[in-house]
């Protein structure tokens, strides 16, 4: 049996200071992970960087430039298209600052392969609260956040706001990405909700979230802001809608 095609989409504005480790390191994992960076004319010159590897990983390392700042969701959606096109078995979401640790990604990926999961979210709090070197308002903030969405949408997926998750084919396939209306962070929270709402079967893995040691976090009240109120408006639609 040919082995499974795997991809990992990783979005980038500004890491210059992280994208090549966090490359090789991915590269260097046990079972053919495969990468797609989503460049979006960072000014530092990740794109160069990211240019500079593609022929040592000839046939590994991808990369999509964007012409500016589009939203987190519309980047991750520009991947899921290609990789669908491209005919990748399992699709991977992660940042590029190694806050989602990059073994991981094995785990995620064998409770989708292995264990018959068809999506699967590296979990900062299914078994208590796994983060490192956040501020305590910031980790309060997440927290509660998510408990905000189990009591709005029903869920019972512990981290709802996660970007670290692999996704098997057939659940993006199922997926009408135009009806995806968040593009910040409550991208996260719409993915995992829709793929819910459709029935896949959903495991959460724990891992140890640990911030960023190099370059500067993307997070802002408006991405908070766009969350809280996306989040009703998601659910009062999904009344109207069918999965």
């Amino acid at each position: 049996m040919a082995e499974d095609k795997k991809i990992v989409i990783i979005p980038t504005y500004k890491e210059k200071e992280n994208i090549e480790a966090i490359i090789r390191v991915v590269m260097s994992l046990d079972g053919g992970f495969n990468v797609l960076i989503i460049e979006d004319n960072s000014p530092d010159g990740t794109a160069d960087i990211v240019r500079s590897l593609m022929p040592e990983y000839a046939g590994r390392l991808f990369m999509i430039e964007r012409p500016g700042k589009l939203g987190l969701g519309t980047a991750y959606i520009t991947g899921f298209k290609w990789s669908l096109e491209n005919g990748y078995d399992y699709i991977f979401e992660m940042d590029a600052d190694f806050s989602h640790p990059p073994q991981d990604l094995i785990n995620l990926y064998n409770a989708c392969a292995t264990d018959g999961y068809d999506m699967s979210i590296g979990s900062r709090y299914i078994s208590g609260v796994n983060v490192v070197n956040w501020p305590l308002g910031r980790v309060l903030m997440s927290y509660f956040g998510s408990m905000y969405v189990r009591l709005v949408t029903g869920m019972k997926i512990k981290d709802t706001t996660a970007g670290f998750k692999c996704y098997s084919r057939k659940v993006l396939e199922a997926i009408d990405f135009d009806d995806i209306r968040m593009k910040g962070y409550g991208f996260q929270i719409e993915m995992k909700f829709t793929a819910w709402k459709k029935k896949f079967k959903i495991k959460e893995v724990p891992i140890i979230f640990t911030d960023r040691k190099q370059g500067s976090s993307k997070m802002s009240s408006g991405i908070f802001g766009e969350a809280v109120w996306g989040v009703l408006k998601m659910k009062v639609r999904s009344w109207f809608k069918k999965y």
